[in-house]
């Protein structure tokens, strides 16, 4: 049975992820970290800070907020521990160290643990070599709920990022129009942000040509289905040798 940490284990998603674990017959939660976490009983051993954990683990998964990540990566370095990252929003320098950490340990990190989106960011990778080359405009809209921090969401980015690599690097992406007062650039790709209510998570990828629109649409009705991913993915780490790893890869060797 693999043995996980959670960093974060307070918030939607961790709280998903130690629920769906207890019902596993693979994984156990050994402990659980978070910067809230007190004295209050808890079926695993909770500390406010990672550094502090004594409990041994196959894996890390690390669901906390983009700030406390560096932690993670050097307790994993420092303990020799596979780390799974589900947090977005991460910084040039989080991910430098995420690189300069995967040399010696294996490190799993994607901006959306759902499989669908995986797909749909495969899919329009496929679409945008022959719709851009056929005119089409491509426009990103993602809605999230209204306690997201961070706006555009980091699914949005990466599929921005894969559609843009797999069209050769020539898009510029464009947040916000109200000040551009000029038609629209044919290199422009549009991202857009929506944030209201408690909407768990939408993202739409249009392409737009001549007197047709083509859009793919994924949309979640519960953080299980990223619970579920963060914990394929922990199993899956903890067997790998040190690198980089993303869903992708999970999917492509499943």
């Amino acid at each position: 049975m693999a043995k996980i940490i959670v960093v974060g284990y307070m918030g939607r998603l961790g709280g998903a992820i130690c629920r769906l674990a207890s019902s596993m017959e693979d994984v156990m939660v050994a402990a659980g970290v978070d910067v809230a976490a007190n004295s209050a009983p808890s079926i695993f051993p909770v500390y406010q800070d990672i550094s502090e954990c004594a409990e041994k683990a196959d894996c890390i998964i690390d669901c906390s907020l983009a700030p406390a990540v560096p932690s993670s990566i050097n307790y994993a370095m420092k303990t020799n521990t596979p780390l799974v990252v589900c947090t977005t929003g991460l910084s040039e320098e989080t991910l430098a160290l995420m690189r300069e950490a995967s040399k010696s340990v294996p490190i799993f990190c994607s901006a959306n643990m759902s499989l669908g989106i995986n797909l749909m960011c495969a899919l329009s990778e496929k679409l945008v070599k022959i719709l851009a080359n056929a005119g089409f405009d491509v426009e990103i809209v993602e809605k999230h709920h209204n306690k997201k921090l961070d706006a555009p969401s980091g699914t949005a980015f990466m599929l921005a990022d894969a559609i843009n690599d797999a069209a050769g690097g020539t898009y510029e992406y464009i947040y916000d129009r109200s000040d551009i007062k000029q038609a629209r650039g044919k290199n422009e790709m549009g991202i857009h942000a929506v944030r209201g209510g408690t909407i768990f998570g939408e993202h739409e990828v249009i392409f737009a040509g001549n007197e047709e629109l083509l859009e793919i649409k994924h949309s979640i009705a519960s953080r299980d289905v990223f619970a579920t991913g963060a914990l394929k993915a922990a199993l899956y780490t903890a067997k790998k040798q040190p690198g980089m790893y993303d869903m992708k890869q999970l999917i492509d060797e499943a």
